[in-house]
């Protein structure tokens, strides 16, 4: 998918996430959230001193970090994602592969990233009060090995 690129920035409110494999058919899940967060890329830095330099600090890159993909949606019965949090506390951890498609007003794709060797690592059920009118939300914790902005 190449990317669009245009004037003004797009909306962070059109997006979906697919993650392949976790129904029982092997078929990819689909999903519309309300909040997708922490797709983040860090590469360290190795200081690294000289006895010759005595005054002077080389650094040099180190290892590539990527953070862990925060989902949340709003509690509607739905057990996919369910039975693979389970799997995983289980000690039966299902690693798989995913992507965040953001789209533009028309549902158009226009930017992907995908993640690979994704697996639960935190759930979060919703906050329940009979006082408030709110939507409950559960949170799902995704630890990744790889994120890359797809741009074929």
């Amino acid at each position: 998918m190449p990317l669009v690129p245009r004037p003004e920035p797009y909306s962070g409110l059109n997006f979906e996430v697919t993650v392949e494999g976790i129904s029982p058919d092997g078929a990819a899940v689909g999903a519309t959230f309300k909040e997708v967060s922490g797709f983040e890329s860090t590469m360290e830095i190795i200081e690294y001193r000289s006895g010759r330099s005595p005054l002077t600090m080389t650094k040099i890159p180190g290892l590539n970090k990527h953070g862990n993909i925060t989902l949340k949606w709003g509690a509607n019965g739905t057990k996919l994602f369910w039975d693979w949090i389970f799997s995983a506390m289980s000690g039966q951890v299902q690693r798989a592969n995913g992507s965040i498609k953001l789209f533009d007003e028309n549902r158009q794709e226009v930017m992907r990233w995908n993640f690979t060797r994704a697996w639960p690592t935190k759930y979060t059920g919703p906050s329940l009060n009979a006082a408030t009118n709110e939507i409950s939300i559960e949170t799902l914790e995704l630890a990744v090995e790889t994120m890359v902005l797809d741009t074929v």
